[in-house]
């Protein structure tokens, strides 16, 4: 199902059809805080790597001024967004910000785009992943998550030492039943905005349990059936760099996610446990590389040029199926 190719996009006579849909990058942020830092090295980065779409910003409505000023000033199109509101719980969460995180939910509200790829503003992209938009339709397509770090040590995988990364390393108890369902880190995804799966995602707030990791542990259920893994190259988690750093080659990892304890770039000082890595130093002066490159920013006078201020479109890449049954998408 998920190994078929992507040629569909294309009419019956090869041709590719008069209007493009319309595709874009999107990201979350609330509060006044220093994470506006992240959203400008995404906007960046995906300036550096030609990205040939838009980048949107969720921003709920205690984002100042100032922050959304800056943003726009970097080509994003800034969108307020509501919060999302939970019901009565009394859950504890692995970090007490998650609970923020349900809101990121409200992308799926913006179905003027025909399908985009979510980025959490702790990400930096190192190579153009404009690819994805050319995944089949239908599917819900993310990257499997680890277990091994403390912030999982109220689940059972992480008290039986099991990774879904790993799953031969220890094995799922036999009298446990057969093991989870693969879970997907929801740090970056790709997705056909719809207001009715937004509908549905917040009526399911009243029938899903409300547990530790918010809104990922909540979107691993309602996308269950529909969930198709994508490589680890597409969101690397820093901590799999000691935790599985034979599951993936470095040099291709197009995605990084700084969200390993003390590895944000604009605060990290490397006190933290394994920040001081030559890995992790190397990957934090290259987030502050894009970041302070002032060739780099939005340019008004060059988006009046070709309209939107992005390069062209790339052409449609095929998709296969890789190692594990990761969908593994054809870098164009």
């Amino acid at each position: 199902m998920a190994s078929r190719l992507c040629d569909t996009a294309l009419s019956g006579d090869g041709k590719l059809p008069a209007a493009l849909p319309k595709r874009g990058y999107v990201t979350f942020l609330a509060g006044s805080g220093d994470y506006v830092k992240g959203v400008v090295g995404l906007a960046k980065g995906l300036r550096k790597v030609k990205s040939a779409y838009p980048l949107v910003v969720a921003a709920l409505p205690d984002v100042p001024e100032e922050h959304r000023r800056l943003l726009r000033e970097q080509g994003c199109d800034v969108r307020e967004v509501d919060p999302i509101r939970l019901p009565e719980n009394q859950v504890q969460f692995a970090m007490a910000y998650y609970v923020i995180n349900y809101s990121k939910m409200r992308v799926f509200e913006f179905d003027d785009y025909s399908k985009m790829v979510f980025l959490d503003a702790d990400i930096q992209v190192f190579d153009n992943i404009d690819h994805l938009f050319d995944m089949p339709d239908g599917h819900f397509y993310a990257v499997m998550d680890c277990f091994c770090e403390k912030s999982w040590s109220y689940s059972t995988q992480y008290k039986l030492g099991y990774c879904q990364q790993c799953p031969d390393r220890v094995a799922w108890p036999a009298d446990m039943g057969s093991p989870p369902s693969r879970y997907f880190n929801s740090g970056m995804f790709v997705f056909e905005p719809s207001r009715l799966t937004c509908k549905s995602l917040l009526d399911a707030l009243h029938t899903i349990p409300i547990t530790p990791f918010a809104e990922q542990d909540f979107m691993n259920v309602f996308f269950e059936k529909i969930y198709v893994p994508l490589p680890l190259d597409y969101n690397l988690i820093l901590a799999m760099l000691w935790r599985h750093p034979e599951n993936f080659d470095f040099d291709k990892v197009k995605v990084f996610h700084y969200c390993a304890a003390g590895s944000k770039p604009w605060r990290y000082t490397g006190k933290e446990d394994n920040m001081d890595r030559e890995d992790i130093k190397m990957l934090v002066a290259k987030w502050w590389e894009i970041y302070n490159d002032e060739s780099l920013d939005f340019k008004p006078e060059e988006a009046a040029q070709d309209g939107k201020g992005f390069v062209s479109r790339p052409p449609i890449a095929p998709v296969s199926m890789g190692a594990a049954g990761a969908v593994v998408p054809a870098a164009c």
